[in-house]
């Protein structure tokens, strides 16, 4: 309608401009969409929404789902609720195909940025980061700041490779069980390596263990004549104890007789490396607070690789290696500044 020259809307124009059915005939088309544009199309609706897309002089309105007659209180309930339950729905859609891609991925040793995923499979970052999070979960990636990184056999879980190799750990902890003497305050970082430790350790030297692993701890809680004082804070899943700030300031106040740590990768030039940064901040307190320091490394340790430099060689007092270890590698050891004890050959060989 024109007055004085303007056009002036009425009602009647408002509600054509505003049809709830267009709305709901909308949001029923989201699902078709590609998963970017439909959150951003349920926002629009949802701000629209908030803002009362129809009008106050319209009483009632269609149903395009029943085709019938709606109060503009029921109609507005009726939207927000049907929003809600394709939000839900949306929510709750496993994208088990895109996971497994990314899981391919990681299989085949490639690192993973959450932000390029992102934008490959037009979703968000937060979409990407909940399925890094499920196959870390799943033991089959670790998870780094800005995305994940592939499982090798020297990075998995601590739980995972409890079981690898039992009699080769063995053989080192037969070898590192001869340098501890009665008496004395024992750590044993986080490994599948220290854990075989504690089988081997004398029952008459009355001696205290104290640990950061939980698996550890289990194992020296089973042994009445050792003492066991047990480090606090936050455990880790990977390294299957705590190397938080709390663990660090508990081993502070410790002091340690003889270390036994743990190693991710070992290199004569590299020295002592952690593939996370709390494990390697936790490692360093660690030696900080032992008079002696002992390393249990299987021959792959040596093939590993690991971002977080702990120690060098000539800081370990004494490590302990397999028998099978190259002679180019046992010679390069002890000349970086340790000594070096190489263990029987397992029972089995």
């Amino acid at each position: 309608m024109r007055l004085g020259g303007k056009v002036v809307r009425d009602g009647r124009d408002r509600a054509e401009r505003a049809r709830p059915h267009l709305h709901a005939r909308s949001a029923l088309q989201i699902q078709g969409e590609a998963p970017g544009t439909k959150y951003r199309m349920m926002s629009g609706l949802l701000r629209a929404g908030k803002r009362s897309i129809y009008p106050p002089d319209w009483p009632c309105a269609f149903d395009p789902v029943n085709g019938q007659a709606m109060c503009r209180a029921r109609l507005c309930t009726f939207t927000f609720s049907f929003m809600h339950v394709m939000l839900s729905n949306m929510n709750d859609d496993i994208p088990l195909a895109r996971r497994d891609e990314i899981a391919r991925r990681l299989a085949d040793g490639r690192p993973v940025v959450a932000a390029t995923l992102a934008v490959e499979f037009n979703v968000s970052e937060d979409a990407i980061r909940r399925d890094l999070r499920a196959l870390a979960a799943e033991g089959r990636c670790r998870r780094v700041y800005g995305g994940a990184l592939p499982i090798t056999p020297a990075s998995a879980p601590m739980a995972s490779r409890i079981d690898v190799a039992r009699e080769r750990k063995s053989a080192l902890a037969r070898a590192a069980v001869s340098l501890v003497r009665q008496g004395e305050l024992l750590f044993l970082d986080s490994g599948s390596s220290n854990l075989a430790l504690v089988d081997v350790l004398p029952d008459d030297f009355e001696l205290t263990v104290a640990t950061n692993s939980i698996d550890i701890a289990a194992a020296v809680l089973r042994r009445p004549d050792l003492q066991l004082i047990m480090m606090g804070g936050s455990v880790d899943h990977a390294v299957g104890g705590s190397v938080d700030a709390t663990a660090v300031q508990s081993v502070e106040q410790l002091n340690i007789d003889r270390c036994f740590l743990g190693s991710c990768a070992i290199s004569p030039k590299g020295g002592i490396s952690a593939f996370g940064l709390a494990d390697a901040t936790f490692k360093r307190a660690v030696l900080a607070s032992s008079a002696h320091s002992v390393v249990l490394a299987l021959t792959d340790k040596f093939d590993a690789r690991a971002p977080h430099r702990v120690a060098t060689i000539k800081s370990i007092d004494c490590a302990i290696v397999e028998h099978d270890l190259p002679r180019a590698e046992f010679a390069a050891l002890s000349k970086a500044g340790t000594s070096v004890l190489k263990a029987e050959p397992p029972a089995s060989l």
